[in-house]
């Protein structure tokens, strides 16, 4: 239920936005090497995005496997005296303390064996870390890293978003942000000529405000057009309800039981705490609309209704959600 059916028309400004963004920067520091694309480029996954200068990963590399090299000879070395102990010991030959000490040896040996071979598989890590790829399919959109650049851990290199998924994103203020509820249908304009109308609903809604005690909104858009591109700046309207028409909700048509008085009926209103639907009646007003009838009260905003096989379901019924 988000849909107003009464109340005021606000227009909020906003910015274009992707759903789908990334930072992007190696794991390892150094110096790059090369960088292969630019802003505006489109990437596939897994593509080669940037390298850096390799040459100290693979001397680490080659440190560390001379590193398990000596670590394997000396535990050859010492499984060889362990044995020789091992045998004189059995026939009363050495003492006990010679075959413990020997035995230590032979265990420290191995231990340095698997210490020496997870270095190296760091060292390896971080060769292969000196490679920057793309995450997923998308556009570069911002990079922030030249060729020979010394660059940090962690440092961001490239911001990519996946695209076709766009979203607005508006600043409510105060007043209004509890007339905004998710699935609030809207209607974005754009300054630019060249991009049509678009419709969206409200995907997110911000709990903690932000500058000038406005509060973060998305409304993402269903169908955008190849010409969008985040940073465009845009308007929504939207239909928000007011001290007055606060109920007034449109809902399908589908989803109301008739009740035994005129204007009354009845929904089933989903309750995900216990996976039931609650029979709850309402009162309607103001006739259908495309298959859509005003509700003016019993519902509110956010409540998951039926909208189809009402007619077999009953009060406290144990049902599940489809998958949208």
């Amino acid at each position: 239920v988000a849909e107003r059916g009464a109340g005021q028309n606000r227009r909020f400004p906003g910015v274009i936005e992707a759903v789908d963004t990334s930072s992007l920067s190696f794991e390892v520091a150094g110096n790059t090497r090369e960088i292969l694309v630019d802003v505006g480029d489109r990437v596939k996954a897994g593509e080669v995005l940037a390298s850096l200068d390799d040459t100290p990963f693979r001397l680490n590399v080659d440190a560390a496997e001379a590193e398990v090299s000596r670590a394997r000879a000396n535990l050859a070395e010492k499984k060889t005296d362990f044995d020789r102990q091992s045998t004189l010991f059995k026939k009363d030959w050495v003492s006990k303390a010679a075959f413990d000490q020997a035995k230590a040896a032979y265990d420290s040996a191995d231990s340095q064996v698997d210490y020496a071979t997870s270095k190296l598989n760091l060292a390896k890590r971080d060769l292969d870390k000196a490679v920057l790829r793309a995450p997923f399919d998308g556009v570069i959109a911002d990079r922030q890293a030249e060729p020979f650049q010394e660059v940090a851990r962690g440092q961001t290199i490239f911001e990519i978003y996946v695209e076709g998924a766009m979203q607005v994103a508006l600043a409510v203020p105060e007043t209004s942000i509890r007339f905004i509820s998710l699935g609030t249908p809207a209607t974005v304009t754009f300054p630019a000529e060249s991009v049509p109308q678009q419709q969206g609903r409200i995907s997110e809604v911000g709990t903690v405000a932000s500058e000038a005690n406005a509060f973060t909104v998305k409304v993402t858009l269903t169908d955008p057009p190849e010409s969008l591109r985040p940073g465009m700046t845009a308007e929504a309207a939207m239909l928000l309800g007011g001290e007055e028409n606060e109920s007034n909700f449109l809902v399908p048509l589908s989803a109301i039981a008739p009740g035994e008085e005129s204007g009354r009926g009845y929904v089933f209103v989903f309750d995900p705490s216990t996976s039931t639907v609650r029979k709850t009646a309402v009162v309607g007003g103001g006739g259908v609309r495309d298959n859509r009838v005003l509700i003016r009260e019993g519902i509110a905003a956010g409540d998951i209704i039926a909208v189809a096989g009402v007619s077999f379901l009953r009060d406290g019924q144990k049902v599940k959600l489809m998958a949208q």
